[in-house]
């Protein structure tokens, strides 16, 4: 899992956080689920879209952590 450490890192970092200014989407969007607002379908894909690269971050720390 040692491998997939570095990609998971760009791509959180890039697409992850991307736009950069004002502030990262995906900050907005866990905002919007925080506070209930409703959402549409385009949203929820945005979310989907900037949020992978994160969950698979931890999904790689995770199983480096258990040693696998």
């Amino acid at each position: 899992m040692k491998k997939y450490l570095l990609p998971a890192i760009f791509g959180s970092l890039t697409l992850g956080l991307a736009p950069f200014s004002p502030h990262p989407h995906i900050w907005k969007q866990l905002k919007n689920l925080w506070y209930g607002r409703d959402m549409p379908a385009m949203d929820w894909f945005d979310l989907f879209l900037h949020g992978a690269p994160w969950l698979f971050l931890i999904f790689v720390l995770i199983q480096m952590a258990r040693g696998k």
